[in-house]
Parts: structure tokens; C-alpha cells; sequence
């Protein structure tokens, strides 16, 4: 079984969706513009509309006949605060804020899959399409969920796209187990005592014991980790000083932690305060630790990737679609909603030569989107089978 003829035929429509949420990317809970582009097209659809849900959130609800199966489709709706370098005529208008991740695209095929899926009513029971804010880092997926999000609106299944950069277009990937890393931020705050650049003596210097801890946290992963154990410590952060003749008072560290297990992350926590308590006291200084696991990983459910990969044979053909592979070291807040419901989390091509996300040269790549459509649409009939 092909891709679906409709969703083809909508190519030109579906890319120019996309385009017009690339041109005005929002941040997280910020997505007015893109939440009511999304209401209105459900509603022109013909599919009920819940708004605000988890503040800027939109759920559309389709349901056909008394069945009381459902399935769940999310897409996330979010920006980056990157200045885009792209010059094409539907590049951001909004400065500092760019679509660098792809999300423009994942909407623009639910989109698709829901206008389809609206026409043909080919299945039955409840699809719940859920279009997310907030999945940069803020927690949109924690704050639709505890907006009743499940409760209002049950799945039996739940499934996303991810877009993939270096991965051919026409290629799917449906692994079952952890797939994602579980996602940390962290912020390391360390006082000293200030004095004149000529007088050192006189001082408690922050930015020593800031680039003594920036080599020194390094040896969490190489020392303080099992060397089959996955773990990221980055320092992605340093600030000091305005004045080139001054030692500065205070000094700040700021990074990322991956790991592919909880655990692992408060085990790094712990030995990262440890740390940072050790290395300030030797100096004389002192050190605040803020630490906060924003992401857990995402668990792919097993049944639910089979169902998955079984749709992406008959759309690309078996050589297209992978259902092994090592788990990576982003993180995703999707992780919360497979903690709640069997989910799959797949990956698609967005091809070989495809920018990095979170990059300024980035961008969806259109060719992809009747490959996501067609599998949102035809993951739902799969799974809710009309009966002849």
C-alpha cells in the first residue's frame, strides 16, 4: 500500500501550511497565532475543537460511530530564540525566534492526516489530534497533561513524528524501548570576593574555581559512570566579569545532563553538588547548585511500534524502515505522555543533506510531509478498523 493519493494531491496545500507557520514561529506558550491557524483548519475540517488546553494547547476530537476505541495523534507547535540566517521568502518575520526544530512541519501533517481523515472517515472510534505547546524545555507536554488532557480526551494508543536530519526522505524508523535521553538543565552559582585585576591576593576568585569545575565535572562521565552507561555532561555556560581590571564577586556555570535512565541522573546530580560543595570550599568560595531534570526519557511501547513499522512497510516498503537502533542522547517531553498511554515515537527522513536541528541554517524539509500525513492517516484506520 502506497502513500495515500489524497494527502499527495494536498502537497502543494499541506507545504504551503507549513510555510506560513515557518514565516511566524512562536516560543512555548506563546503559539496564539499557530494554535488558532491549527483551530480554524480543524474547524473548517468539520472536527470538534477544544482550546487552551496546558494554556496554548489545541485538542480536535473525530469521532465516527459508538465505538469506544481511540487512538491519539500529537504534534508539537513551538519555536526556538535563534535568529534564522535562511533567506528564502517564507523565513521568520519574527526576530530571534525561528522554526529550527521542525515543528512548523509535524503540524502542518496532522494537519493533513486530519483533513484527510475527516473526508474519508474510514475507521471507527475517537481520534484525538493533540497539538502541543511548549515542547522546548518548558513542559508542554506536563501542563496539557495535568489540563486533564487523558482524562478528557482517553487514547488507547498514542503517536508522534520526529523530523531527521541526515536520514533520507521516504525513510521511517519504529524502535520499540527507550528512544530518547532523559534531559537536564542545570545552573551552578559561585560566590567569591571581588578586588582590583593588580591585586589577586586580595581576591576569592570566581572564575578560577568556574574553570577548575569546567574541567573537573567532565570527570563524572569518565570516572564516575559505568563505561556501559550512556551520560552527557555539558557546559554550555560561562559568565564573569564586565571590566577587564576587575576580578568579578561571582561567576555563573550553566549546562545540560543526558542520561538514558533516571537513576543515572540522580546519581550525577548528586556527585555534581558534591563537586561543586568540594572544589568552591577549597578555594574559599561558595557554590549554589540548581538542578532541574526537565526531560525523562521517551519508552517506546512494544506492541505500538510493531503497529507502527507495520504501517511504514506498506507506505515506503520494508527496506525503508527501520525497527532496530541504538536510542540517542536528545531529549523529548513526549516522554511524560508515553508514561501515560502506549505510545510509539518514530523518526522520518527529512534528508541526507538536511541542516542540524536547533541550527540557524535549518529547515523542514517539504518533501516529507505527505510521508508524516500519510502515516498519521493510516496508522489510525490500521488501528481502528471499520468493520465490512
Amino acid at each position: 500500500m502506497p502513500l495515500i493519493d489524497e494527502i499527495v494531491s494536498m502537497e502543494s496545500e499541506i507545504t504551503a501550511w507549513r510555510r506560513d507557520i515557518h514565516a511566524h514561529p512562536e516560543l512555548g506558550f506563546e503559539e496564539n497565532r499557530t494554535a488558532e491557524f491549527v483551530a480554524r483548519k480543524l474547524e473548517e475540517f468539520g472536527i470538534q475543537v477544544f482550546r487552551g488546553i496546558g494554556k496554548t494547547g489545541v485538542v480536535g476530537v473525530l469521532k465516527v460511530g459508538n465505538e469506544t476505541r481511540s487512538i491519539g495523534l500529537r504534534a508539537d507547535m513551538d519555536a526556538l530564540p535563534i535568529q534564522e540566517r535562511n533567506g528564502f521568502d517564507y523565513k521568520s518575520t519574527n526576530a530571534g525566534t525561528m522554526h529550527a526544530c521542525g515543528h512548523d512541519g509535524h503540524t502542518a501533517m496532522l494537519l493533513a492526516a486530519a483533513k484527510y481523515l475527516a473526508n474519508n472517515q474510514d475507521f471507527r472510534g475517537q481520534v484525538n489530534f493533540i497539538f502541543q505547546p511548549g515542547e522546548e524545555g518548558i513542559g508542554g507536554a506536563k501542563a496539557m497533561i495535568e489540563d486533564g488532557l487523558f482524562d478528557q480526551f482517553p487514547c488507547d494508543t498514542l503517536y508522534a513524528l520526529h523530523n531527521a536530519p541526515r536520514f533520507e526522505v521516504g525513510k521511517f524508523a519504529a524502535v520499540p524501548g527507550i528512544r530518547t535521553a532523559a534531559g537536564a538543565f542545570f545552573d551552578i552559582d559561585i560566590t567569591g570576593k571581588g578586588a582590583h585585576g593588580a591585586f589577586p591576593d586580595q581576591s576569592i576568585d570566581p572564575v578560577i574555581v568556574a574553570a577548575e569545575l569546567t574541567v573537573a565535572l567532565q570527570s563524572i562521565v569518565s570516572r564516575n559512570t559505568r563505561p556501559t552507561e550512556t551520560a552527557v555532561v555539558s557546559i554550555t555556560q560561562m559568565h564573569a566579569g564586565d571590566a577587564y581590571n576587575v576580578i568579578p564577586g561571582a561567576a555563573r556555570l550553566a549546562g545540560t545532563v543526558r542520561t538514558l535512565d533516571i537513576s543515572l541522573m540522580q546519581r550525577i546530580e548528586t556527585r555534581m553538588t558534591e563537586m561543586v560543595n568540594g572544589i568552591c570550599a577549597a578555594h574559599g568560595a561558595k557554590g549554589d547548585v540548581d538542578f532541574r531534570t526537565i526531560f525523562h526519557p521517551v519508552l517506546n511501547n512494544a506492541a505500538a511500534s510493531i503497529v507502527a513499522a507495520d504501517v511504514c512497510d506498506e507506505l515506503v516498503g520494508e527496506a525503508n524502515v527501520f525497527r532496530e537502533g541504538q536510542p540517542g542522547t536528545g531529549s523529548e517531553d513526549f516522554s511524560f505522555m508515553s508514561e501515560h498511554v502506549p505510545s510509539c515515537y518514530l523518526s522520518l527522513g527529512n534528508g541526507a543533506e538536511s541542516h542540524p536541528l536547533h541550527n540557524q541554517d535549518y529547515d523542514f524539509n517539504d518533501n516529507g510531509l505527505v510521508y508524516g500525513a500519510s502515516f498519521f492517516a493510516r496508522v489510525v484506520e490500521k488501528t481502528l478498523v471499520a468493520e465490512k
